[in-house]
């Protein structure tokens, strides 16, 4: 079943579903009787049965829409997904989450068939023989009728941070698809590894010249499970998989942005002047201009709400060089081309107001050309 950003679930079913569950509320928007969906796209499972929440983008065209938003999802975190695992998504033979899962099962199966991560690890035991260093105190404590010897050592072990989330993130997962194959054989080369519950918001993981191979299927991980919402309920095992369309789009169009003009940067956080703090989605510095992406319908005939204006108006006065600002929208029905003079006198700030159609009908390689040339709407700044 299909269900649009913005519009009202008509499912029953579903719309008892997520009444129910409190932690699809902040997703969802209940108008007395009538429940519609906010601007997070993806997919609810429940009970094995696929809703699909699609970004309102090539008009109601579902498998366009659907297309689209693999897109955008492959391009913006860098996924690789191959033509078939694109069209098994397009046509919801499979789900977008079972499709993911399998991508990152395959990739970390490849890099472990070359050999699991080592790292050397310091630990303490009581041996028959002395390896690596006599710890005194702790003989003492521990061994003094004992034919032991307590030593402290370093072993070269799989049993490091990286393996434990991969062995957490292969386990947790099987819990949201059906094929498990993959993941069931990542979980088997894991076996010297302790399975340990890992907090991602607070997961310290370094990448060296050793492991860097394994980056990808690291970021891969952290992506699924951060967008997944476990949605279980007495034995049966339901589950949220979506995403901000704010967020996707200015994640979209900033890679975007960032190939395709000279000294881009993305600010990561906020940058302080004085007590004001300000973080821009896209500076490009060659073109001495600062992009704000705003997941929003703006119609032909619209100003940018008052909130987005003075935010253009606070970048331009404060980022040195920066002769024009830029908000730009997805195309809704119109195209947005406006240019406006925020201020007066000698604190004036050029903002200019565009939008971008994501609308494309074609494969991925063909989508990323058309959008790459759409943007060239920045040429003329």
């Amino acid at each position: 079943m299909i269900i649009y950003e913005y519009e009202e679930v008509k499912h029953q079913y579903l719309k008892e579903h997520i009444v129910d569950i409190v932690s699809l509320h902040k997703y969802f928007k209940l108008e007395w009787k009538t429940l519609k969906a906010r601007q997070y796209c993806g997919i609810l499972n429940f009970n094995n049965e696929d809703y699909y929440i699609l970004p309102k983008i090539a008009n109601h065209n579902d498998e366009q829409n659907l297309s689209i938003f693999i897109y955008m999802l492959m391009y913006a975190y860098d996924v690789q997904l191959s033509n078939e695992q694109i069209a098994s998504c397009a046509n919801q033979k499979h789900n977008i989450l079972e499709v993911f899962v399998q991508m990152f099962a395959s990739g970390l199966l490849n890099e472990l068939k070359k050999g699991i991560y080592k790292e050397y690890i310091t630990e303490q035991d009581n041996l028959p023989v002395l390896k690596g260093k006599y710890l005194i105190n702790e003989n003492l404590k521990y061994n003094f009728t004992k034919n032991k010897i307590y030593c402290e050592y370093d072993e070269f072990s799989p049993n490091n941070l990286l393996n434990q989330f991969f062995l957490f993130a292969v386990k947790y997962l099987q819990k949201f698809v059906k094929d498990k194959k993959l993941l069931k054989q990542c979980e088997l080369i894991f076996d010297e590894v302790e399975y340990k519950t890992i907090d991602i918001n607070n997961l310290n993981v370094h990448f060296n010249r050793l492991n860097s191979r394994f980056k990808t299927s690291f970021e891969i991980a952290i992506l699924l499970i951060k967008q997944l919402i476990p949605l279980f309920s007495q034995d049966k095992k339901s589950f949220a998989f979506l995403f901000d369309m704010n967020v996707l789009f200015e994640k979209f169009i900033a890679r975007i942005v960032e190939e395709q003009y000279d000294n881009v940067e993305v600010p990561k956080s906020y940058i302080s002047f004085g007590g004001l703090n300000l973080k821009p989605d896209i500076i490009v510095k060659s073109k001495n201009l600062i992009i704000d992406c705003k997941y929003k319908i703006l119609a032909e005939n619209e100003l940018a709400k008052r909130d987005d204006r003075y935010q253009m108006y606070l970048y331009g006065n404060n980022f040195e060089n920066i002769s024009t600002t830029m908000l730009l929208y997805p195309k809704h029905l119109d195209s947005i081309d406006k240019t406006v003079v925020l201020g007066t006198n000698n604190i004036k700030v050029v903002l200019k107001m565009k939008s971008v159609d994501l609308s494309f009908c074609g494969n991925y390689k063909d989508y990323l050309i058309e959008i790459r040339k759409r943007m060239e709407i920045i040429n003329g700044i």
